[in-house]
């Protein structure tokens, strides 16, 4: 079916809506693991219909574009996707401050946009504060789409307070909630910065529950788990397994973490030299091949690859654990050697290991032998394939897409009535 025909289908099958289709407006930070989760839902309410803009730094107009919405554009003071990792810092401090920064400076830019142009309802990354400070200014409903876990019955208690307890002590942590607390209350907000940040009014959270921790503690009233929405990233390009490869190993630490050449040095001699096997490597943009050294045949060195592509085909996906690459894992039905870098990405390991469908190796632990027994043993347990397969099907049942646009839709139904 072209798609052209495919959206002709959609037309027809939700009539109802047509009559009054909507203006919605998306707003996401420029960092791959925050865009690409939304959008094919954003495509799938274009194609039924409705007017969506999306606010988006200029890098990633192009991408927006091609799901038929409309970029509006402004301008971040974040680092980029391809910025050197350390530009992040590495204290919780360093971590968020450049968001509320960016979130101050951008609200403006983003009143200017929309001036004149307000819509009927916001979608929003959890990274864009800006957003839920805009949908009440305007008065219209906002919905969080969440590309990783949610916070559970309890997060404050076991996650946040311990997390952020000592940081608030010092001057520093002082000054940025003083900061966060006097922006909101300068734009009619009177949340404190926990909530405001981790509890929105509506979630819809773009990962199978399967990697949520304690989703028995989540609140389903706010937050629906839709799963992964994956689309066919036909754009991304293809990739061909080579002739003979018995067993292909994708090895890659996403798009922000990928400053870590003995790691890479190590893969290389964990899997370079099984018979049979073929690896590919994504190195990112900060690490020279030539520190790798000698690299035999077998092993493929990119500097970015089409990672959906390549796990359809894979035996074996060793990787930082971040929510995107972890959920494409399991829609994949790929084992998994989690080797987390930051933030989210331990617990996600975690979550993997205990599924019985992955291995957690901390990095200092993530010796070429080390990597070559979890691999091998993933990939020769029957029962891990199982688990991948059952998992599979969990995650279909989920209703990805289509579930996730027929939600936004009640959403929007329920703010005109």
């Amino acid at each position: 079916m072209r798609r052209g025909d495919l959206h002709e289908t959609y037309r027809l099958d939700y009539a109802p809506h047509m009559h009054d289709p909507a203006h919605i407006a998306m707003f996401s930070i420029a960092a791959h693991g925050h865009v690409n989760p939304s959008l094919e839902v954003i495509r799938e309410l274009v194609a039924r219909g409705h007017r969506v803009t999306y606010a988006i730094p200029p890098l990633f107009a192009e991408k927006v574009a091609e799901t038929g919405a409309e970029p509006k554009l402004w301008n971040s003071t974040l680092p980029g996707p391809d910025a050197d990792p350390d530009a992040w810092g590495t204290t919780p401090l360093d971590n968020v401050e450049p968001f509320l920064d960016d979130a101050i400076q951008a609200l403006p830019q983003l009143i200017a946009a929309y001036e004149g142009d307000e819509p009927d309802l916001v979608l929003h990354d959890i990274t864009s504060y800006p957003a839920r400070v805009l949908a009440h200014r305007w008065g219209v409903p906002a919905v969080s789409l969440s590309p990783n876990l949610v916070a559970w019955e309890g997060y404050e208690e076991e996650v946040g307070r311990p997390t952020w307890e000592e940081p608030l002590k010092t001057e520093r942590g002082r000054a940025y909630d003083a900061r966060f607390r006097g922006w909101l209350k300068e734009n009619g907000i009177t949340e404190d910065p926990d909530p405001f940040v981790g509890r929105p009014d509506r979630s819809l959270v773009l990962i199978p529950k399967a990697l949520q921790p304690h989703a028995d503690r989540v609140d389903e009233k706010t937050h629906t788990f839709v799963g992964a929405c994956q689309g066919d990233r036909a754009a991304e390009g293809d990739w061909r397994r080579p002739e003979g490869a018995e067993k292909v190993v994708l090895v890659s630490l996403g798009s922000s973490f990928t400053k870590r050449p003995a790691f890479y040095r190590a893969c290389v001699e964990a899997f370079g030299a099984l018979p049979g096997w073929h690896v590919v490597l994504q190195v990112g943009r900060h690490v020279d091949p030539a520190e790798l050294g000698d690299v035999p045949e077998n092993v493929e060195v990119r500097s970015w690859v089409p990672q959906l592509a390549i796990l359809k085909q894979a035996d074996l996906f060793v990787t930082h654990a971040g929510a995107g690459g972890s959920q494409e894992g399991l829609a994949t039905a790929t084992p998994i050697v989690a080797v987390p870098q930051a933030v989210d990405q331990f617990g996600n390991a975690d979550m993997l290991q205990g599924l019985g469908v992955g291995r957690h190796l901390p990095t200092e632990e993530a010796t070429a032998e080390a990597l070559r027994a979890a691999g091998l043993a993933l990939v020769e347990d029957p029962e891990v394939a199982r688990r991948l397969k059952e998992i599979q099907a969990g995650m279909a049942r989920e209703g990805g897409t289509r579930r996730a646009a027929d939600l936004i839709e009640a959403e929007l139904a329920a703010a005109r009535t």
